[in-house]
């Protein structure tokens, strides 16, 4: 069944990633039969094939279309679970999932300096899109699990490129990142993407192209 979920997500660009078996006793949200789920696989991308069938739909779509992006995973998700006999759930349904738990759980993940989780293979071009629902245990999809790429980095270029220093081992200040992104030296950050997440070494040949970057800052910074 897994082989046949990640054939029909990779026609739209999307990839299975990883998966956990819910504990006994532990918060759960309800399968597609309206019990608590017995698993939840994890669907996303890694790296920007996802873009060009993305960009195809949206065509078709109203312009003004509230997150085209959101929308359009729910329905390439949606009609993967239809055939899987699963339940969709993205992760800004309501009530919130823990879907950052999952991931770190499913992956064995962990954060970059920067905020975002980085993947040993992808780096930080990569993204969790949904998940399916499943009533029973299934068997999981094999995950790459290694030591975390940020511990072996040497100097955390991420830390040092900002211009407006918003990232720092304190943590991210947002309020100078969207000033600076939306405001008049901004111009670079906007169209060719974050220039701290761009300096990290790992995972380069799944970087996402520049209008694809534009897309997320666009969408970070509301503008």
């Amino acid at each position: 069944m897994l082989e046949e979920i990640a054939a029909c997500l990779r026609e739209s660009g999307l990839i299975l990633r990883g998966g956990l078996h819910f504990a006994r006793g532990e918060e759960r949200p309800s399968g597609p039969g309206g019990e608590p789920a017995g698993s939840v696989v994890l669907v996303g991308n890694a790296g920007a094939d996802y873009w060009r069938h993305f960009n195809c739909w949206r065509a078709r779509q109203p312009a003004d279309l509230a997150d085209p992006l959101d929308c359009w995973s729910r329905e390439v998700i949606g009609a993967v679970a239809q055939k899987a006999g699963a339940r969709v759930l993205m992760p800004n349904d309501r009530p919130f999932a823990p879907f950052q738990q999952w991931v770190m759980r499913a992956e064995g993940l962990k954060s970059s300096p920067l905020g975002l989780l980085i993947h040993p293979r992808y780096g930080l071009w990569h993204a969790f899109r949904g998940a399916l629902l499943f009533d029973e245990e299934i068997a999981l999809p094999n995950v790459e699990r290694s030591n975390h790429p940020c511990a072996l980095c040497d100097g955390k270029p991420c830390l040092k490129a900002c211009p407006v220093g918003a990232h720092s081992e304190a943590g991210f200040a947002y309020a100078a990142c969207v000033s600076h992104v939306r405001g008049a030296d901004g111009q670079t950050c906007r169209e060719g993407g974050c220039i701290a997440r761009n300096a990290c070494p790992v995972g380069e040949r799944y970087r996402y192209p520049a209008p694809v970057q534009a897309f997320h800052q666009k969408a970070f910074a509301g503008f």
